[in-house]
């Protein structure tokens, strides 16, 4: 029987007490800068179907409520009161885990002989071995590269640690005893929580705490339906593009469809592009997975501020994603820098929800996610010292009414920056700035929020630096509704130097002593019209340094002098055409000019069934047919007539049909259920 409202509440403060607890004690125990400082962590409690019915609000990764434990659980089979699952892997847990660094906990949690739930919780781990340091590397082609694969097995027996797993997992890492010690902090958390319900359960009773698991998600789920109502019945679509595959030279396209009934909402991902030979894409199984759904459930707490948060919000969202895509790839496909591609279905979904909602929603986020690296050699023996500097992000998108938010991303990431005092005392670098990017976000009449820009020098020889997820140095962060793109990423190797250099993407930059290296992430996209921007909130921009006064003028027409705004210079300079530093996305429209959105997703419908090198070996043919056409540096420019290219293109993408002999109506489609 349900419980009353009143128990229910109380119970579900209580449960996310406990779970935020548990936190508390994973953060102050943990070993790392990435779980102490960044908080790349979290702790919840799962029912027997492994969904998550009580999750922290306040501290924690808070995007992986979705997620659901049941596979890790039933692969292990019988379970005791003292057993404690490990494991890392995202094939044999089904999405659990989502790349190796992720080291999964799972505790089933007796009350007087009953298992009652599963306590949870995942950290970050410096290093699991694989072929960098630091584990992750945009440029491995399978997960055998990415280091130890744990699939679901007992880290602990009736209590017991299991030496043997322990020892295998310390000697594949170049980090031991970090490792260990992060993973005794997670059995510190899961060892309180488990005690924390025990008193709930002799307060409340067993039953009760059984029957708010199911009550909590079910409550949720009619909420998010309830704000899922708000969104007009209808079909809508959107695409949007990763800057390439880890350097090969082609665009990574990702691709929407989403379906409105009634509250309920269907996600169809056919047209994205084929899974790559890169550590871009999304172990999701098919499933309505944690990353290619949060911006659903971002929406459903953003206009309901108080719904309980637990696996029922995401109860009214089924999904597709085609097998052998970037979004569903089949074993053993690279995953490690899965977070690129999640953040930019964060931007798919932002679109296309923009298109029901243009004054909800704002415009893209700075699209980037990019954890800069130190790894520095072991000396005498020790231990390698590999550690996460910052966690870099862009700037918010503006929206109707307010700018983005400068310095912080709000799509996928809620991690904390580490601060520099922490990051220069446990590593041999020197952090020169830390600071907002100025004049990077996009114009608008609500601008779009400035990036970052860090500037570290290197204090001691032979160290590595790694800068995993650098996105958006070629396709800029969107504006909506006349609002400019935000600048793109950019990486310069000792600035201000006769040796400076730009970089594309790295791998593995060695650097020594004295050497200095700059990143700078994207702004958000603007929001509106610039020109209706208000020319005090300029000149409050240039004030702050955000903009220069040539960057008022030029991107806003507004006229910036000694004495503040010029009225009349303003009038003036907003009669006139305009010009801007970012003004429109021109490689995405470029890129669009040439290969249209049917033609693309039918390649793709062509490509999923293949193998990865016969994927690879078509795609290549087929968009070089169109490429020899294009200048060099396209997409950001074209050719005055791109009808050529497009010709072309098509026609090779008629010779793959016949080539491949394929009954196109045979290839998954794009109204699954």
């Amino acid at each position: 029987m349900k419980l009353d409202a009143i128990t229910l509440e109380i119970l579900n403060q209580k449960l996310t007490a406990l779970t935020e607890e548990m936190c508390h004690i994973l953060q102050r125990t943990g070993r790392t800068l990435y779980v102490k400082e960044t908080a790349d962590f979290c702790c919840a409690v799962a029912d027997l179907q492994g969904r998550f019915f009580a999750y922290p609000k306040g501290i924690g990764v808070s995007g992986f409520v979705g997620l659901n434990a049941l596979t890790a659980i039933s692969a292990v089979g019988e379970v005791a009161p003292g057993d404690v699952i490990l494991t890392n892997d995202p094939w044999r847990s089904r999405g659990l885990a989502t790349h190796l660094p992720d080291l999964q906990l799972l505790a089933p949690w007796f009350i007087d002989g009953e298992l009652v739930a599963w306590g949870w919780a995942f950290l970050h781990a410096s290093d699991v071995g694989g072929r960098v340091p630091s584990s992750i590397s945009p440029t491995n082609s399978d997960i055998y590269q990415e280091g130890l694969q744990i699939p679901p097995v007992k880290l602990l027996r009736a209590g017991e640690l299991n030496r043997d797993v322990m020892a295998i997992l310390t000697a594949n890492s170049r980090t031991p005893e970090a490792i260990s010690g992060d993973i005794q902090a997670m059995l510190a958390a899961l060892n309180a929580g488990r005690e924390r319900l025990g008193r709930i359960a002799s307060q409340h009773g067993v039953p009760a705490v059984r029957q708010a698991q199911q009550d909590l998600q079910a409550y949720s789920a009619a909420r998010a339906r309830q704000v899922l109502k708000r969104i007009p019945d209808g079909v809508y679509q959107f695409e949007d593009y990763l800057d390439d595959a880890a350097g090969s030279g082609l665009p990574v396209r990702l691709a929407i469809t989403a379906t409105f009934t009634d509250g309920q909402v269907h996600l169809d991902f056919t047209g994205s592009d084929a899974q790559v030979a890169a550590a871009i894409n999304i172990p999701s199984h098919g499933d309505p997975h944690a990353w290619l759904t949060l911006r659903i459930l971002a929406l459903v707490c953003t206009l309901d501020k108080t719904v309980p948060l637990n696996a029922g919000l995401l109860a009214p969202v089924t999904l597709y994603a085609p097998p052998g895509s970037l979004v569903n790839p089949h074993y053993p496909a690279a995953v490690g820098v899965r977070h690129a591609a999640a953040v930019r279905v964060n931007d798919l979904l932002n679109g296309l929800l923009g298109q029901p909602l243009p004054d909800v929603m704002p415009a893209a986020s700075g699209g980037t996610i990019i954890p800069l690296v130190i790894a520095e050699s072991a000396r005498h023996g020790r231990e390698q010292n590999v550690q996460v500097i910052e966690p870099l992000v862009g700037g918010g998108g503006g929206r109707a009414g307010r700018d983005g938010i400068d310095g912080r991303d709000n799509s996928i990431s809620n991690l904390a920056n580490n601060p520099v005092e922490m990051v220069e005392a446990e590593t041999q670098i020197e952090i020169r700035q830390y600071a907002l990017r100025p004049g990077s976000a996009g114009a608008g009449q609500w601008r779009g929020g400035m990036g970052q820009q860090i500037r570290v020098r290197i204090l001691q020889d032979d160290s590595t630096l790694l800068a995993r997820g650098l996105e958006r140095m070629l396709f800029q962060p969107w504006g909506v509704q006349g609002g400019q793109s935000g600048a793109p990423t950019t990486l310069t190797f000792n600035p201000d130097s006769p040796e400076a250099k730009k970089l594309g993407k790295i791998d593995l930059l060695i650097v020594n002593r004295g050497d200095e290296v700059l990143l700078q992430t994207p702004g958000g996209g603007g929001w509106g019209d610039p020109w209706l921007r208000d020319p005090l909130a300029v000149q409050r921009d240039v004030d702050n340094q955000l903009l220069t006064a040539e960057q008022a003028l030029r991107n806003y027409g507004v006229a910036i002098g000694a004495q503040g705004v010029d009225d009349a210079a303003t009038a003036a300079a907003r009669s006139q055409p305009r010009q801007s530093d970012n003004a429109t996305s021109d490689a995405r429209a470029n890129w669009l000019s040439v290969f249209d959105s049917a033609a693309l997703t039918r390649l793709n419908r062509l490509l999923y069934p293949l193998s990865p090198a016969e994927r690879q070996r078509h795609k290549q043919a087929v968009f070089a047919a169109a490429l020899g056409s294009l200048p060099e540096n396209f997409p950001r420019s074209v050719s005055a007539d791109p009808t050529p290219a497009r010709r072309a293109f098509a026609d090779a993408l008629e010779r793959l049909a016949e080539q491949l002999a394929v009954s196109e109506t045979l290839i998954p489609g794009d109204n699954h259920a």
